[in-house]
């Protein structure tokens, strides 16, 4: 019971931390500056430059700012299309996500069983996984563009620096990618345990004997014969035993044997026949 209170809210917090990882990486759409430049070329007036996957705008210190959008679609950096692409496919990811989360965890008790939870709750966090990993390289592929055309002497146009959208992509990245990863883990552990145990019941049902056959197995043998019903007699009548009883008969054995004969006594006594010599 400990361990399952520690998963929900477990679950919570990755719940929670995903949904904050999936807004970030949507306000990052509507940021304009994933790149930007200064450059100082008056005292008064010093334009500063900012682009993001959609327009690049010009402002200055006066507070006038002046952006278009790109010319031409086909004309477009190949990088730029990809980052778009993986940007979208991460929302949508993410979106189902949530769905999925708010459906198999515990807390919510909407998937059904446990397992059943359990694999929905994986799905999600596979989602997420996916979600964090798509932004997570698009903004590191973005960035990665406008470093090495910084630091390249030969790059003839103008220079960019990472922006405030490229940070906070990636915080929002990380917070995707590390919570897909634990609901993963969780929810991965506690299917495969749930399914092991499944199939362990089952292969115990399987070898288990028929009931009837296990109840007579166990069944030990009364020592008393079985109760036969009686069979209803008058009471006043006699009983067949003591009727049918014949009567004792004279026992051979008493009838027969004689009695031993009492041994004739001599009528001379022992003094007189030892006197007279009769004595043998």
């Amino acid at each position: 019971m400990k361990s399952r209170v520690v998963i929900m809210y477990t679950e919570i917090g990755c719940f929670v931390g995903c949904v904050c990882g999936w807004i970030l990486v949507c306000s990052t759409m509507l940021i304009e500056y994933w790149a930007y430049s200064e450059v100082g070329t008056a005292v008064l007036t010093s334009p500063h430059l900012y682009s993001n996957l959609w327009k690049y705008c010009v402002s200055d210190s006066t507070g006038m700012t002046d952006c278009k959008d790109f010319p031409s679609l086909l004309s477009l950096e190949l990088y730029i299309h990809l980052c778009r692409a993986l940007i979208f496919t991460s929302i949508i990811l993410g979106f189902f996500g949530a769905v999925l989360a708010l459906i198999g965890m515990k807390c919510t008790k909407l998937g059904g069983s446990d397992i059943t939870n359990a694999r929905i709750t994986f799905s999600a966090g596979m989602n997420y996984l996916l979600s964090g990993f798509c932004s997570m390289f698009a903004y590191s592929w973005y960035g990665y563009k406008v470093i090495s055309e910084f630091l390249d002497p030969t790059f003839p146009l103008q220079k960019y620096e990472l922006g405030a959208a490229l940070y906070i992509g990636w915080g929002g990245s990380s917070l995707l990618f590390v919570g897909g990863l634990v609901y993963s883990i969780l929810a991965g552990n506690e299917g495969c345990q749930s399914r092991l145990n499944e199939e362990r019941s089952m292969y115990s049902v399987y070898l288990a004997p028929p009931s009837g056959l296990e109840s007579k197995k166990h069944q030990t043998p009364s020592p008393l014969p079985k109760a036969t019903p009686l069979e209803e007699t008058n009471p006043l009548e006699k009983t067949p035993l003591l009727a049918e009883t014949p009567p004792l008969a004279k026992t051979p054995l008493l009838a027969e044997t004689p009695l031993p004969e009492k041994p004739e006594s001599s009528d001379i006594p022992l003094s007189k026949a030892y006197s007279k010599g009769e004595y043998v």
